[in-house]
């Protein structure tokens, strides 16, 4: 059985995690193109996960770390 998960972040901080997310793996793959180097490479690579995880996270509503901490902010109070 799926568990679904609750919704802790707020509309405006997915849309802002949408659009940083989308312009860090941008960002990163236009770097990685560009870098002469492997050392500087991992560094676009971790760009590029970071990037992916903020706009995963805004996509779904959801933040494992908010959820670990037991953070919720005031508006979402209730919802689900």
């Amino acid at each position: 059985m799926a568990r679904r998960w609750s919704l802790n972040i707020t509309p405006t901080e997915r849309i802002g995690r949408i659009v940083v997310g989308a312009a860090a793996i941008t960002a990163g793959i236009v770097l990685l193109f560009q870098s002469p180097g492997l050392g500087v490479a991992a560094l676009e690579v971790l760009l590029i996960l970071a990037g992916l995880d903020l706009a995963v996270t805004g996509a779904l509503g959801h933040c494992p770390l908010y959820a670990a901490l037991g953070y919720q902010p005031k508006s979402l109070r209730g919802f689900r």
